[in-house]
């Protein structure tokens, strides 16, 4: 089966351990009424099983990567107190841990000195990176690619910063060319850098960026949800290996260990490359903060109660594979985008699918080839479902006509957009199973495109 499941007895053991630092307590049993919660969590395991099969390696779908199972166990574990990251009377072990655990992803960036702390994930980090953008640059314009993350348009609509999306090139970066001609408006205070796009992991060109920056003066911040951790690798191009030698050059930096640091949801993260930016999180309660004079996590972080078990899970990770280049988690994470190159090259090499963007993380999109944009979409929707009958699991993203310039494929173009099948290969263990993997896409594909 594809459920790990012979680690629960260390988890039955650390509870044991655990209950022994509370031995001073008066004696206190907890009823529990084993036959009804063993009825109900039967039936949470039946609509459970409704759900595609995310752990499996036949899942290439969407960016759903399991949890290792020391951050499992960890979070678990940490229940039996609950503990509550937003002040040191809440989770004094957890808020040390998420320090720590914080201060180790700076590093990885390359910052020794910061501001950060977890969140539930890439939206909630976003929006306080650009509350404090647009505290800084008051009334100043925030710009994106037009292939960023949705979430960032809509965050400047709750904060009620203007926004505009810049044009990308073929590649689904961001335009040069287009983002001086925001930049010379003098308008613009914000540049978003995404760093894997979650379409198709895309990559923004940073360096050239930077220079803009000396020139225009506007805040960079990169988000890195999707693609942070693979600064660790070691078979990036040359253009995604330059921005991330660079990305300690912003101003800050959203992560997701949700995504690729192997965290259960949510766990996202926000780096602040200047400390002193903690002034505009300064705030004043009544009743939450007399137990330590301790700089605490609810002064530098706009939610309030957040899990201290979230933060309990990436530390235990941490531990258990810290990040270096060239060590286990490094390694896990190449695999990956060793993988994705593979399953680019054969679809590359088959003369049924086109593939219009090469992979820069371990994101793969391609179609069928046919005369049209309308039947090319057709027929990736119906290799989608054919694939599904068969266990492997993909995703479809829709991609803009501009994307397809570069492309020898003659298209008539009778839409604006086309729709494509998208995989992301996130597992280390997708790259032996690609092989397999491939076998049931052929049929999948032959079924679909011999009809």
């Amino acid at each position: 089966m594809f459920i790990e499941k012979e680690s629960l007895g260390i988890l039955h053991e650390a509870i044991r351990y655990l209950e022994q630092g509370f031995q001073e307590l008066p004696e206190f049993s907890h009823v529990v009424d084993t036959d009804a919660l063993s009825k109900i969590l039967s039936e949470v395991a039946k609509k459970m099983q409704d759900n595609y099969p995310y752990p499996h390696p036949l899942y290439i779908g969407q960016m759903m990567k399991p949890p290792h199972p020391i951050a499992r166990l960890a979070y678990t574990l940490a229940l039996w107190i609950n503990p509550n990251n937003h002040a040191l009377d809440g989770g004094r072990a957890s808020s040390v841990m998420e320090k720590e655990a914080v201060a180790e992803l700076a590093r990885m960036f390359g910052w020794e000195t910061h501001l950060g702390h977890l969140c539930s994930g890439g939206t909630m980090a976003n929006l306080e990176a650009t509350w404090v953008a647009g505290s800084l640059r008051p009334g100043k314009k925030v710009i994106a690619s037009q292939h960023a993350h949705y979430t960032h348009e809509r965050i400047c609509g709750v904060l009620g910063l203007p926004f505009e999306a810049v044009s990308c090139d073929s590649k689904a970066c961001m335009d040069l060319t287009a983002l001086k001609a925001l930049l010379r408006k003098g308008d613009v205070g914000t540049v978003v850098v995404t760093i894997g796009t979650t379409a198709s992991g895309s990559i923004d060109p940073l360096p050239e960026i930077l220079k803009l920056q000396a020139q225009y003066e506007f805040r960079i911040h990169a988000d890195a949800a999707y693609g942070g951790y693979f600064i660790l690798v070691d078979n990036l191009s040359p253009e995604a290996l330059s921005t991330f030698q660079h990305i300690k050059e912003v101003d800050s930096i959203v992560i997701d260990p949700h995504k690729h640091g192997l965290q259960p949801y949510g766990c996202g993260c926000v780096l602040f490359k200047d400390p002193t930016v903690g002034r505009y999180y300064k705030h004043n309660s009544p009743y939450t903060y007399f137990s330590s004079d301790e700089l605490h996590l609810g002064e530098i972080s706009l939610e309030c109660s957040r899990p201290g078990a979230a933060a309990v899970a990436l530390w235990a990770t941490q531990q258990l594979l810290p990040y270096v280049s060239g060590g286990k988690f490094a390694s896990d994470l190449s695999k990956s985008r060793k993988a994705a190159i593979t399953f680019f090259e054969m679809l590359k090499n088959d003369s049924r699918f086109m593939t219009p963007l090469a992979p820069e993380l371990d994101i793969v999109v391609w179609a069928p080839k046919a005369k049209n944009a309308r039947e090319i979409s057709r027929l990736s929707k119906a290799i989608f479902e054919a694939a599904a009958a068969e266990n492997l699991h993909l995703a479809m993203a829709n991609l803009p006509r501009s994307l397809f310039i570069e492309s020898e494929e003659e298209i008539q173009w009778d839409q604006d957009d086309v729709t494509c099948l998208r995989s992301c290969l996130m597992k280390p263990e997708h790259l032996d199973w690609i092989g397999h993997i491939w076998q049931v896409l052929n049929r999948a594909a032959y079924t679909v495109l011999n009809k």
